[in-house]
């Protein structure tokens, strides 16, 4: 089974959802790191990752992982996602391992 190296690639902030929804955060995510790498293995979630995040782009771990593509990527074996925390999103680079 393929790894899938997972990238924070950007963390973005939503000011205005923030002042008017947040509250007791952060404005921008603090349980991950931009450029932090972390590696899926046998479809399981790596240690120290944000397990909200975790459901969000587990579909396409799998996918990657099962040697599925994404044709809008002009990479093959990666995809683009992000987590769906409206206020805070993360945004990940998922790449398959050989």
């Amino acid at each position: 089974m393929p790894t899938i190296r997972i990238t924070v690639a950007k963390k973005m902030s939503n000011p205005e959802l923030y002042a008017k929804y947040g509250q007791k955060l952060t404005p921008l995510c603090d349980l991950l790191e931009e450029g932090a790498v972390f590696l899926s293995r046998d479809y399981h979630m790596p240690e120290g990752f944000c397990p909200w995040a975790w459901a969000d782009i587990h579909r396409e771990i799998i996918t990657l992982a099962m040697g599925g593509e994404y044709p809008w990527s002009s990479q093959q074996g990666a995809a683009v996602a992000c987590c769906t925390d409206g206020l805070r999103p993360v945004v990940f680079v998922l790449e398959r391992v050989e």
